[in-house]
């Protein structure tokens, strides 16, 4: 499913590209990795850093994890392309719009 978003971020956001479908399941791969072995410690320390705000605005503080965590999958895949932290932020929100919308769909069926 994060395959999917990554590929159809890709098509409705003009500065996030993604070479293939291919290259969306590797994407995927990686930023699941990347997200599952930095997301909760980059989660942690922006909770510190903002003195515990950042705890209380959950949606927002994983929104912006998820925008670093894809610019660092950026950095280390080439099927990935983010054009600034701008667009990363913008492919974070619509990536969990989809996935948002795609768990709620599953659970019609």
């Amino acid at each position: 499913m994060l395959s999917v978003s990554f590929w159809l971020t890709s098509a409705v956001l003009p500065g996030f590209h993604v070479n293939g479908v291919g290259g969306a399941l590797r994407v995927a791969a990686l930023f699941g990795l990347l997200n599952w072995l930095l997301g909760w410690l980059i989660f942690g320390a922006l909770g510190v850093v903002t003195l515990g705000l950042g705890f209380l605005l959950v949606f927002v503080t994983r929104t912006i994890v998820n925008a670093i965590v894809l610019k660092i999958t950026d950095a280390l895949s080439s099927s990935l392309s983010i054009d600034g932290f701008g667009y990363a932020l913008l492919g974070a929100i619509v990536m969990s719009a989809i996935g948002t919308l795609s768990q709620a769909l599953l659970r019609l069926t």
